[in-house]
């Protein structure tokens, strides 16, 4: 967690974004890092669990992070546990919770709210379109026996 949180100060003092700092850690030894730059970068998505998990997969030359674990100075997003569970991730350690993220003005809403809300996205929102184009397309994928991830 040491390592999360320098990343996270490191992060705070260049003004690269909010107090979010990760790490990857595989076998007693960090294999990545980073820090949210939501802000330096004008990306909602670079979160620091993101970061961190880009530079273990770089590292091990893997997607598959099986084996590793996630330490953290918040609680992830629902877009980094995404990330993580994408990533195979064994387990995740975090400091601050979704509550204590809130109370400082985040708005990293917990993942049953967002689940339980769905209902709450605007009429037609979500729309799937193309279907039978898209379906070929991954059809055509699966016929080249390229990797599944």
């Amino acid at each position: 967690m040491q390592k999360a949180i320098e990343e996270a100060y490191d992060g705070i003092h260049k003004g690269d974004g909010g107090p979010f700092g990760s790490v990857v850690v595989k076998d007693g030894e960090i294999i990545g890092s980073g820090h949210n730059m939501v802000i330096r970068k004008n990306d909602p998505t670079v979160h620091g669990e993101l970061l961190a998990i880009r530079e273990a997969s770089q590292k091990l030359n893997n997607f598959d992070l099986s084996g590793c674990i996630l330490v953290s100075t918040g609680e992830p997003s629902l877009l980094s546990l995404a990330a993580c569970l994408w990533a195979n991730i064994d387990k995740i350690y975090y400091g601050c919770s979704n509550d204590d993220i809130a109370k400082i003005g985040f708005r990293n809403e917990k993942l049953d709210d967002i689940v339980n809300n769905l209902s709450h996205l605007p009429k037609n929102y979500l729309n799937q379109i193309c279907h039978e184009e898209c379906l070929k397309l991954f059809d055509d994928y699966q016929k080249m026996n390229h990797d599944l991830y």
